[in-house]
């Protein structure tokens, strides 16, 4: 598994994408993000998330300026949203990202949800912005198996990511397990239950590793081979989320987490979205 902070991954396009990120959903633009973006940056990460929705690109562009970190070291995702989607939208927005970014590319972009009837001509854009080399990666989030079976049956390129879901209360393992099946790189957004980790289980396996909940469930995650993007403002838990590459869960405390699935999703159900 990987050692650092800065190794990962590399996806079905021979571009390496590091194993953990920065979320920054629901970070206020401005100090709060550009502030937890270059303290990310500090402690290592390499990878940073953001979306067109959660109004903040311009402080992660400022915030990587600032880091004294060279932008090609760096991978940044950004996501465009459902209002934009189809074709011509969708080549606008990403021209409106690039320029709150104050990039002149970007490393990963995603199809934010599978809106029907629009997600083909979105990922038809996505196509034409990798082809005219302006992102190094294309990929989906919130897609299921149908939503992938559907949209591969039709594209030109594969999607390298999928952006899920993805925690023990909700661990979607015949997603990932299709996703890995067509190369496609499962991510995790909410790793962490948005921080239900008050449970015995991960409690005792913390204890016997010398680790908290947090860094039990991240490492459960990659050792799975799925990519996490934990979000947080506050110095001492973006460097926690960091201390995950010094030790490896064995395969019982592995199941243990697995056993942990409900089915019980945080977020909107990709089949059932108004927005």
């Amino acid at each position: 598994m990987a050692l650092s902070l800065s190794d990962g991954p590399v996806l079905n396009n021979g571009v390496r994408m590091p194993w953990l990120g920065l979320g920054v959903w629901k970070v206020k633009n401005g100090a709060p993000v550009v502030n937890a973006v270059k303290f990310a940056i500090r402690t290592g990460y390499r990878s940073i998330d953001t979306a067109s929705v959660y109004g903040n690109e311009e402080g992660v562009g400022q915030a990587v300026r600032e880091s004294g970190v060279p932008r090609e070291e760096l991978f940044v995702t950004s996501k465009v949203w459902n209002a934009d989607q189809g074709y011509d939208r969708t080549l606008r927005a990403f021209e409106e990202s690039l320029a709150r970014l104050g990039f002149d590319y970007l490393d990963l972009y995603l199809v934010h949800w599978p809106v029907k009837g629009l997600y083909k001509e979105t990922w038809r854009a996505l196509e034409t912005l990798y082809r005219e080399g302006r992102v190094r990666a294309i990929g989906v989030s919130n897609f299921l198996i149908h939503h992938l079976e559907d949209l591969m049956g039709s594209c030109k390129i594969a999607p390298m990511v999928n952006q899920i879901e993805l925690h023990p209360r909700l661990a979607q393992p015949e997603l990932v397990d299709f996703c890995k099946r067509h190369g496609i790189q499962p991510e995790a957004w909410s790793p962490l239950m948005q921080g239900r980790l008050d449970d015995p289980t991960l409690r005792e396996i913390g204890a016997r590793y010398g680790k908290s909940p947090a860094q039990v469930v991240l490492r459960w995650h990659v050792q799975r081979g799925v990519i996490v993007i934990p979000k947080s403002v506050r110095p001492e838990r973006i460097r926690e989320n960091a201390d995950i590459f010094d030790f490896a869960l064995d395969e019982e405390d592995m199941r243990h987490i697995d056993a942990m699935d409900r089915g019980e999703r945080l977020g909107p159900h990709p089949d059932h979205i108004d927005f």
